[in-house]
């Protein structure tokens, strides 16, 4: 994983979806360029060598930038972006996005954000943690974070949603489930297309729904994981973003694999949401395009 940048408030990062062709890269280069910047780490991905889609993420420095970032945004649209056809975003590092959090009882991957968070390795701000149980309302608030419970059943999940949306509602940019365990409703997602990412506690498509480790178990799998990705109204269907695994044998028994599975979840979920903040993922129908 790339080191977090010692320059990283006068850091811009670029990046590009668009048909492939010949000199996507030359225009872009020689746009910025022109405008003084210096381009410091540059990836990209084409999915065939011809008439494939193209990919591409680029970070550059903008402390000899010779506009405004208003004016830079429109003379990239105009000179490089409508001649490409591209689909592409500017977001600069010193913007910290806002990551609110969702969580039940489960704390790990919880902790491991807030531990990273609070030593700088992700550069966001948190707003708040949202679960549906009280229990770890001291845990968060030993942090500085503002914390908010708000039961969840069926009888009330309408209006609990509500709630949940008024509470974010201009306060956050990114959701994470950080081990949430109720399913949220097709509504609700859609009011935060590409921005909630979830960890699921088995490796998709694998297991997906209630109990992985459980089913782990009763199929003798020899391998159990985690899998980060973003949310969509389909259960555990939407774009993954990272992954990994841990080998098991028939000496597991399924509390050992739920111990086994925490280590693996925290850290997965951690890895998606940096690059996410990073700006290094690009979704491609329901695939990701992962630049780490």
């Amino acid at each position: 994983m790339p080191s977090v940048s010692t320059q990283a408030d006068t850091t811009a990062r670029l990046l590009i979806d668009c048909p492939d062709r010949p000199g996507i890269v030359s225009a872009v280069t020689t746009f910025l360029y022109h405008h003084g910047v210096n381009v410091t780490e540059l990836d990209q991905h084409s999915t065939d060598p011809e008439g494939g889609r193209f990919f591409m993420r680029l970070e550059f420095q903008t402390p000899n930038l010779d506009v405004s970032r208003a004016t830079l945004q429109q003379a990239f649209g105009d000179v490089v972006g409508r001649r490409f056809d591209m689909q592409w975003h500017i977001s600069y590092a010193a913007d910290r996005p806002r990551m609110a959090i969702l969580v039940s009882r489960h704390d790990h991957a919880l902790m491991e954000l807030l531990w990273r968070w609070q030593r700088g390795e992700l550069r966001v701000e948190v707003p708040v943690v949202i679960s549906n149980h009280p229990d770890l309302r001291e845990a968060v608030e030993r942090f500085g974070v503002r914390f908010e419970h708000v039961p969840i059943d069926a009888a009330t999940h309408a209006d609990a949603e509500a709630r949940m949306q008024a509470l974010l509602h201009g306060q956050a940019d990114v959701l994470v489930l950080a081990r949430y365990m109720r399913i949220l409703s097709a509504d609700f997602v859609a009011r935060w297309p590409r921005r909630i990412i979830n960890i699921h506690h088995s490796f998709l498509p694998a297991f997906a729904g209630a109990d992985p480790y459980q089913q782990a178990s009763d199929r003798g799998v020899k391998l159990i994981g985690a899998t980060a990705h973003y949310v969509t109204a389909d259960l555990d269907q939407g774009p993954i973003i990272e992954q990994d695994t841990a080998r098991v044998s028939h000496r597991h028994e399924v509390p050992d694999l739920r111990d086994l599975g925490r280590d693996l979840e925290r850290q997965v979920l951690a890895r998606a949401v940096r690059w996410h903040v990073e700006d290094r993922i690009i979704v491609n129908g329901n695939k990701t395009i992962v630049f780490a």
